[in-house]
């Protein structure tokens, strides 16, 4: 019987790194990628604090060796270069040697462009082509393009549960048969659209953003991009592949409660990690680790927090949230935040949870503060995004 489906490939690119090597070795340093703003031209620029990546637009084109005359956004040219790394990290040769597809998730799309040369448009024509980029399924189309996938290609875009539900639309795929390999993943950039956003929401934090703790003051936004390599058992074992780990369960739900906030006693958190639980066929005691969305706002931490003892009871697993090593990169965190999982299955260690101090009144739940080595089988990963949509992968041990 099958184990799940296999994860064969990592690609990611964030604020704590270019490579999945990198990435790991600043969660191991618990050295976050937090700064103020410095590429985007914004009045916030020195009140908050986000994610950034160092990495400019032309030096991305030239790792890529995009064409001087492009109308790539910054979203696309992330996505470009994680998922390029995730495929040679599965060690694919021929990407059309079994039937392939590629969901991308994207909230913010072709954005950056816009918001730069949205005036222009009316008076000349030479940043025009930035409007056939602005769609969400034009960075999708490129990357799939550079890799030559053409059996099925999509865009998935929930807000920040987008590259969660990527994830879990490719193992659906995979465990039906309509798919023997599936690249997922998804990828944001920063923008001044969304720094605005969630400025008018007041929920962004002008400090380092403190995951579950009393005192926190908001999130800090982020940039990334994440791509994850799905592929069958009889792949797995017809190109002997080494597996990494295995997307065991996936689930996704919804509050229906408030467009933007979470339900106060977090009912789709709680039916999303139940559902996957069912999905994995395990029970809340068999979780080792829980990668939770901890984006350090008032709402979502009381109620995901509320969620977890809902499901958990009393015997809550080991849990914390790396948003305060990325900020909340969006449609990208659910796949990052599985890179992240999977590196903590392979390492057998808990990713600690930067800048906690107080437990929250009415929980009292104490995320791992520090690297924690223990025996690790299954890690739970949340996801949930404005409109109620909560998502829930679980990854298991190959």
């Amino acid at each position: 019987m099958s184990k799940g489906v296999a994860i064969t490939g990592m690609g990611i690119i964030s604020s704590i790194g270019n490579t999945v090597e990198e990435n790991f070795q600043s969660l191991i340093d618990k050295k976050p990628g937090i700064s103020r703003i410095k590429k985007i031209n914004t009045i916030h620029r020195d009140k908050i604090k986000v994610g950034e990546i160092e990495i400019s637009n032309e030096d991305l084109m030239k790792v890529l060796n995009v064409p001087k005359k492009n109308n790539y956004s910054r979203t696309a040219l992330l996505a470009e270069v994680a998922a390029k790394e995730a495929v040679k990290n599965a060690n694919i040769k021929d990407i059309n040697k079994y039937k392939t597809g590629l969901i991308s998730a994207t909230s913010v799309g072709g954005m950056d462009n816009t918001e730069k040369h949205y005036y222009s448009y009316f008076k000349e024509t030479k940043n025009r082509g930035y409007i056939d980029a602005h769609s969400l399924g034009d960075s999708t189309s490129k990357v799939a393009k550079s890799l030559g996938v053409t059996d099925f290609v999509t865009t998935i875009s929930t807000a920040c549960s987008s590259g969660t539900n990527a994830i879990m639309l490719g193992a659906r795929l995979i465990r039906s048969g309509k798919l023997d390999r599936v690249i997922v993943g998804g990828a944001d950039c920063l923008s001044k659209f969304t720094i605005n956003g969630f400025k008018t929401l007041m929920i962004l934090s002008e400090k380092d953003c403190k995951p579950f703790d009393e005192n926190r003051t908001g999130l800090n936004l982020g940039e990334a991009a994440a791509y994850l390599v799905l592929e069958s058992d009889e792949v797995v074992k017809k190109e002997n592949k080494k597996v990494l780990a295995y997307v065991s369960g996936y689930a996704n739900a919804n509050d229906a409660f408030h467009q933007t906030a979470s339900s106060k006693d977090g009912e789709g958190a709680t039916l999303s990690m139940q559902k996957a639980l069912k999905v994995a066929n395990l029970s809340p005691k068999d979780i080792d680790y829980i990668n939770a969305h901890g984006t350090a706002t008032p709402n979502n931490d009381s109620s995901e927090s509320m969620a977890i003892l809902r499901v958990f009871d009393n015997e809550i697993p080991s849990f914390s949230s790396t948003k305060g090593f990325t900020g909340h990169t969006l449609a990208a965190a659910g796949a990052i935040e599985a890179v992240y999982s999977v590196l903590a299955l392979q390492n057998e260690l808990v990713l600690p949870n930067l800048n906690f101090d107080t437990p929250m009144e009415g929980t009292a739940l104490i995320p791992e503060t520090e690297i924690v080595r223990k025996k690790i089988k299954h890690v739970l990963s949340n996801s949930f995004g404005f409109g109620g949509n909560c998502s829930t992968l679980i990854f298991s041990k190959a």
